[in-house]
């Protein structure tokens, strides 16, 4: 429930750093309370997954990225769903968008956030729906990669930039926000498009030079924007993403920042401004369904999703348990199968070969997202999951109760090879005339394994994360067997003539751009390049 509460026939906003955070014990719960512009409402407060003495609004911890201790902000408690289905049926993306972020955004004003959502979800996507949902054979692919970078990162970083310039106004931030994140491919160009240009901003993204396809490369390499850094590191992603979270703890850089005017954030899906719209997808999608009559209201739907920092699944996993009738989190890994061995055995451990793949989005040995439910499994136990998390800092792996691993039986985690994928790609091409990208196609191999070897027939929606125009390579070879090293800007054509789809805008602005990013580092310059960016 929303309260509202009206105060001597005016409202107030006030920051919650200037309201009195009452106790668990006199609230049960620990609230603050903060002005809306409909009233007073009850706000929903963020802790670290490994100090619960670290508290922010959702404002702070959208603006900090990552909490001081290293731990990731979670939501004290995930809130109901508070409209009906037949309701959110007929909504449309951007109002399905608001009723699921309001409850989680409550120090935002109805007026802000309703502005960050029009401005994000705009004429950028190339469709009217923004995330279409299309049958092709017996599944439900909802497209989510329409966005300016033809990728799913689009649908949540075209709103972050926005979230994050009003939390910065909110909290009366001094300091120039630097956005630090490390990309396996998809998240960088994302983000870049989102905050260049941006004022008050500067953004500064590590990919792996050899681990990302080349019109993903191109894509980044190519961005606009003075504000904007792109730097190769000689390693892999995982590597990238240690150096990005080393940098956000040192205590001592975050001073250097500070007397330079700068403060770090994240736009990596470990930050909750991140998170919190990818909800948005499968709540649409459920109400999609109901409203194509493919599903009745309350009828349970599976979801598969590729998966590599585990960031999309867990939002499903957070649909499912505000009441969104999901079934099984169907968690489809690629040759990197960290995630799958960890689903089976209750042990995670990163000490394994890194596999480059045609899914590089995927190429992830560390899913920091998955320390988020770790937490929960461990009934919120802050010090139960640092030590875990130390232990993966130390030995690479860690295992979980058979009492944790008890909880996860709404996940099934499989993976499928290289030779699989392909087949996939080929498979739903011949069956169904509809091209998957090599993520989608993981995904889709993966789910037609859940199905044999269960029998489960309910209907499953899969998360089509990225265009296939960003693979040609790779998807071109699996459908006509041809890997004769075409050039990718002439595979694009041959792509569009087979699929009879228009190549998109995200491609064609790329084809003859100059290069703008030729910076490459070794992984232990990396806080170097940083500073010097920022001339500190």
């Amino acid at each position: 429930m929303r309260g509202v509460l009206k105060f001597q026939g005016a409202f107030y906003n006030y920051s919650v750093l200037q309201m009195k955070i009452y106790s668990r014990r006199q609230w049960g719960k620990c609230h603050a309370w903060t002005g809306m512009k409909e009233g007073w409402n009850k706000t929903m407060l963020y802790v670290s997954t490994r100090n619960h003495k670290e508290q922010a609004t959702a404002s702070q911890a959208i603006l900090k990225g990552l909490a001081d201790d290293g731990g990731l902000f979670v939501p004290e408690e995930l809130p109901a769903l508070d409209v009906p289905v037949e309701q959110l049926a007929g909504m449309s993306y951007q109002e399905t968008a608001y009723e699921v972020m309001k409850l989680f955004l409550t120090d935002f004003t109805e007026e802000e956030l309703k502005q960050c959502i029009r401005q994000a979800y705009d004429r950028k996507f190339d469709t009217e729906e923004i995330a279409p949902l299309v049958k092709a054979g017996d599944h439900f692919y909802l497209e989510l990669f329409h966005g300016a970078t033809i990728a799913f990162k689009d649908m949540a970083l075209s709103i972050l930039p926005h979230l994050m310039i009003t939390a910065a106004k909110k909290n009366h931030a001094e300091h120039e926000i630097v956005i630090l994140t490390a990309t396996s491919g998809d998240t960088g160009k994302a983000a870049l498009a989102g905050f260049a240009g941006v004022e008050g901003t500067k953004i500064i993204v590590f990919y792996p030079k050899d681990g990302v396809s080349p019109i993903q490369q191109k894509q980044m390499v190519t961005q606009k924007g003075d504000n904007t850094l792109v730097v190769g590191i000689h390693g892999n992603f995982d590597q990238a993403q240690t150096g990005v979270k080393q940098m956000f703890s040192d205590k001592g850089l975050a001073a250097e920042l500070a007397a330079a005017g700068y403060q770090f954030s994240s736009a990596n899906s470990i930050n909750i401004g991140r998170l919190v719209p990818q909800i948005v997808y499968y709540v649409y999608a459920y109400a999609k369904m109901v409203k194509a009559g493919e599903l009745k209201n309350g009828e349970l739907m599976n979801v598969a999703v590729p998966t590599g920092n585990f960031g999309n699944i867990l939002a499903a996993f957070y649909a499912k348990n505000m009441g969104l009738p999901i079934g099984k989190l169907i968690c489809a890994s690629n040759e990197n199968k960290v995630l799958y061995d960890f689903f089976a055995t209750g042990i995670y451990d990163r000490n394994r070969e890194f596999v480059l793949t045609s899914s590089p989005s995927m190429d992830i040995l560390i899913s920091s997202n998955l320390e988020r439910l770790i937490y929960r499994i461990a009934g919120n136990d802050d010090q139960k999951n640092q030590s875990l998390m130390e232990d993966l800092k130390e030995n690479g792996k860690y295992g979980i109760t058979p009492e944790m691993k008890g909880q996860l039986a709404s996940f099934y985690g499989n993976y499928a090879s290289e030779e699989e994928t392909a087949s996939a790609i080929r498979e739903v091409y011949k069956e169904s005339n509809y091209i998957l990208d090599p993520h989608t196609a993981v995904a889709a191999a993966v789910c037609k394994k859940y199905q044999e070897e269960t029998g489960d027939t309910v209907k499953t929606v899969i998360a089509s994360t990225a265009s296939p125009f960003k693979f040609t390579k790779s998807v071109m070879s699996a459908i006509d067997g041809n890997d004769s090293g075409r050039p990718d800007f002439e595979l694009v054509d041959e792509l569009s003539a087979l699929s009879g789809v228009q190549v998109p805008q995200a491609i064609e602005e790329i084809r003859t751009a100059p290069v703008r990013h030729k910076k490459v580092c070794e992984i232990g310059e990396m806080q170097s390049v940083v500073k010097e960016f920022l001339q500190i």
